[in-house]
Order: structure tokens, then sequence, then C-alpha cells
């Protein structure tokens, strides 16, 4: 299965970072495209986006600021599919990524694809005090996949965050 491209470009406000695409997003070609994955749900909830987005729009989202990559691009079933040896050179990769492109945000969609590219042992939601690259800010969200346990309401409200921080950043 083919990896999936990323949506990247100079001057983005968010780029969100996932650990890898599912195998529905291999299939499709578009990032999130799992349908019981809520990362469209939450942008829309949270005030990111003005409606919900279709996965295979994910290239629209470039024209709002956003982009999208992963710390590992190929398509996997689950993250317990994932090599150390990928995690290792996707580690590289996503830090010239970053350098290159310097996002205002790197949003890392779950506490573990942030600890795996950092290294740190334990993160908190949010804001990180330290930048693994200088001139991006950190910004580490729960995961939207299905599978988290975590109430959506709770999710919601730490994209919000971030919105509010994108809100404040452009003088809304």
């Amino acid at each position: 299965m083919p990896d999936i491209n990323d949506h990247l470009d100079d001057g983005l406000s968010v780029l969100f970072i996932g650990f890898n695409p599912s195998l529905r997003s291999g299939e499709t070609g578009h990032h999130y495209a799992n349908p019981r994955n809520n990362f469209w749900r939450i942008l829309e909830a949270s005030g990111l986006t003005s409606r919900r987005y279709a996965p295979w729009e994910d290239g629209d989202l470039l024209k709002l600021g956003y982009g999208f990559t992963n710390i590992v691009a190929r398509p996997t079933r689950g993250v317990e599919d994932i090599a150390r040896e990928e995690y290792r050179a996707g580690r590289e990769i996503l830090r010239t990524k970053l350098s290159r492109y310097l996002p205002g945000v790197a949003c890392y969609v779950g506490k573990g694809v942030y600890t795996e590219f950092t290294g740190r042992k334990k993160a908190s939601w949010g804001f990180q005090k330290e930048s693994e690259v200088d001139g991006v800010i950190d910004f580490v969200a729960p995961s939207s996949s299905g599978l988290v346990r975590m109430p959506m309401r709770e999710i919601v409200e730490i994209y919000t965050e971030l919105r509010f921080y994108l809100e404040d950043e452009r003088g809304e």
C-alpha cells in the first residue's frame, strides 16, 4: 500500500501530525479517512473549521493554513504494527519537515505521537513549555481515533484551546 501524501506548505498556521495513516486512509489516499476516526468532527466542533470537511477534502485545508503529515508514512492496521526502525527514520524526516516549513504550531494528534517524536516520557495536553524545533510551537491534542475513551466534550475543549490561540494570533 502506498504512503499517504503530506499536505505541506510554507506559512501554515498548524501542521497536524499523526502516528501513521490507517489502512482506510491508505486505500483512499486521504488523511483521517476511517469513518470511526473523529478528526473531522473534532475540527468542526472546536471551531477550527466552519463546517465538517470530508477526508477527500484534506488538501483543501491548506487554504485554511492547515497541513497534514505523520511520524510514519506507511499505512497500518494499528500503531503496534510500526517497527522501531520506522519510528527512528520518521523522527528525522519529521524534524526536517518542521524545520523546512516552520508551521506556527505543530499539533501532535495524540500524546504518543509527541512522546515518540521528542523522546519525552510525559506530556500534558495543550501547549508545551519547550519546542522541539526552534520557531515552531508544540501543541499536544488527544488522538482522534474512535478507540479513544476520553469523552468527546473534553477532546473538543482541548482542540478549542488551539482555535483560541489561532484567533488571537490573527487578531480575531
